[in-house]
């Protein structure tokens, strides 16, 4: 069996580290050691490093000379560095969707997604709700047909997500579905100017909601990465 197949090719082992942090199974400032990575995904140290130098490429993993690699903790002035980003091209993406009067059935698969991310709320699977929040920003994004645009915004949902980790309380996401079918409402009315109003007052209340209480550090990455069951790790 290939390495691709098993998942141990640097991207798959990157993918894999880049979901634990996006949906906060990995809090920000968590030690990434090479050793227990190798462990737990089965190769040696020269596919977690290119994986590490990946994630580093996203923001996602800060790599530190003589320490090793941490998931990146942003300042509070990257956040807002990081809204005012999503701010401008976000209100873009509601433009463009406009402009090009998208039908009815491209929004609905959007339409969809906050369906699923409420769904995931309610049955408490927040790693599911929190991913979901952000994909609702790059579907839209996706609506536009800009694959620079798409690729810059998937970049700052991402930072967006570990933001979140470091500054909100545990198990929450600071992005409201509710706000999400309202902006759905008025995209498929076509009524450029609500749904843009409805998009900057979502962002700004996201930036707002995060607060100053960073996350903790210790993690045990076999318990993030696999299932224990009577002392043995099941991936």
């Amino acid at each position: 069996m290939d390495a691709e197949a098993t998942g141990t090719k640097p991207e798959a082992i990157a993918a894999r580290i880049r979901a634990a942090i996006l949906e906060h199974r990995l809090p920000p400032g968590a030690k990434l050691t090479e050793a227990q990575l190798c462990e737990v995904f089965g190769v040696k140290r020269g596919p977690i490093r290119q994986a590490l130098a990946l994630l580093a490429t996203d923001h996602l993993v800060d790599l530190e000379p003589n320490r090793g690699a941490f998931v990146a903790s942003p300042s509070l002035q990257e956040v807002h560095e990081v809204f005012e980003m999503r701010r401008i091209i976000e209100l873009a993406v509601v433009g463009r969707i406009c402009s090009a009067q998208h039908g009815n059935r491209r929004l609905k698969s959007i339409s969809e997604t906050i369906r699923r991310e409420r769904k995931a709320f309610e049955s408490r699977d927040f790693p599911t709700w929190i991913r979901l929040s952000g994909e609702f920003h790059t579907a839209l994004a996706t609506l536009t047909g800009n694959t620079v645009l798409c690729d810059c915004l998937n970049g700052l949902v991402a930072r967006s997500t570990l933001i979140s980790a470091l500054y909100e309380s545990p198990g929450r996401s600071p992005c409201s579905f509710d706000d999400h079918a309202e902006i759905i409402e008025a995209l498929e009315a076509g009524d450029e100017k609500t749904a843009a109003d409805l998009m900057m007052r979502h962002l700004q209340g996201v930036e707002l909601r995060m607060l100053d209480r960073p996350a903790g550090a210790s993690v045990d990455l076999q318990d993030v990465f696999g299932v224990r069951e009577a002392g043995v790790l099941v991936r």
